[in-house]
């Protein structure tokens, strides 16, 4: 899928921090904030955090939080339903919904007077290429025609500039801009991440491509979560991308910490095995390595700089992030809880009987190999 399967990026015109000391080091104060989403993954954890640390935290959604029943909940909507927010302040307005610039430029102009910072939860999507690992400056993806508003994979990180640029026309100086890549953790119902610790958990010979040592990078959302409200509480302004430092985690990191997540919670049998098999054996049985392999990345090529984002911004500034094996165990206990049919239908990862297709087929060809 283009674009690395709708990883989020987005594009902002301001790019420098406001205060040179690490948000985490500024003493807290307590917020009027208000989440415009809030309802799902990111979201969620953003305000459960908010919540925990005391701020006074406002919701605006198309229905009534179900999650959050002692939070004050505005209902409206980003398409010009936004009377709910008419005549109200607060301090930290966090925008996990924002996709069409002309949504996020509505709802901007009519919150600037009675806010002190905007905050646009983006993506590294926006940037224009990834054959070498974007920093913030790096150039962004475009649309030869803006006034589009459907969002899919090919038009989602441009729109998502736009919507930075928007915000920051309308709230110079302002604006905090996070570009998070893969995002990892409790919640992701995506299943790019949580395949991995679930396909442990079903046992067995398991597929996994290329090589252990390949480079991955992403973020917990908990963690993406503890920055938003440190940068919010902190006032602090600019881009940053939000990921784990190139060459923190790996490939085998992943699958390895699945296999012993696995191992302790889901206790499979016949217990789970990594067999690592080449791109080219992949691709040459339609493997679609974006989806049936999610999080991976070749590290060679058109996307090598895919897992080699440049993220020191955000770690100078106290991005912090957390042990995989953490991020493996806490997804797959959670998932151990979904529905049944969220559990065995995920939304990523290769189907299983095509797995074990490939997975005859390799070590059909590893028999005929000369020894």
């Amino acid at each position: 899928m283009r674009r690395r399967d709708f990883i989020a990026a987005a594009a902002t015109a301001a790019g420098v921090l406001s205060v040179a000391r690490p948000v985490a080091a500024v003493r807290r104060q307590l917020l009027r904030i208000l989440i415009l989403g809030g309802a799902r993954f990111v979201g969620v954890h953003i305000t459960k955090l908010a919540v925990e640390r005391g701020h006074s935290v406002t919701l605006f959604n198309q229905t009534k939080a179900q999650l959050f029943p002692e939070v004050e909940t505005l209902v409206g909507d980003r398409d010009g339903q936004l009377d709910a927010l008419r005549g109200r302040r607060w301090d930290v307005v966090i925008d996990d919904s924002g996709f069409v610039p002309r949504h996020v430029r509505l709802t901007a102009q009519l919150l600037a007077p009675n806010i002190r910072q905007y905050l646009f939860m983006s993506t590294v999507s926006v940037y224009a290429s990834f054959a070498t690992g974007p920093d913030e400056g790096s150039s962004l993806g475009t649309l030869s025609d803006e006034s589009i508003e459907k969002v899919d994979e090919n038009t989602f990180g441009p729109l998502k500039a736009l919507c930075e640029q928007a915000a920051a026309a309308v709230l110079p100086g302002r604006v905090t801009v996070l570009r998070p890549g893969y995002i990892a953790g409790p919640g992701d119902n995506s299943d790019r991440f949580t395949y991995w610790p679930a396909r442990a958990a079903r046992g067995g010979e398991m597929l996994a491509p290329d090589g252990p040592g390949d480079p991955i990078q992403y973020v917990d959302v908990r963690d993406l979560a503890s920055f938003v409200l440190a940068a919010a509480e902190n006032n602090v302004v600019g881009t940053f991308n939000v990921a784990s430092p190139p060459g923190r985690f790996a490939m085998g990191d992943l699958v390895m910490a699945s296999i012993g997540c696995a191992a302790a919670l889901a206790k499979p049998k016949p217990p789970p095995r990594a067999v690592w098999v080449p791109i080219d054996f992949l691709q040459q049985r339609n493997v679609v390595l974006a989806t049936d392999m999610p999080i991976w990345s070749a590290p060679t090529g058109a996307d090598a700089g895919f897992t080699q984002v440049n993220v020191a911004r955000a770690v100078r500034a106290g991005l912090t992030i957390r042990e995989i094996k953490d991020s493996v165990c806490d997804t797959l206990a959670w998932h151990l809880q979904r529905p049944e049919a969220e559990r065995f239908t995920l939304k990523a990862g290769i189907d299983p009987t095509r797995e074990r297709e490939i997975l005859v087929a390799w070590h059909a060809a590893a028999a005929e190999r000369p020894q």
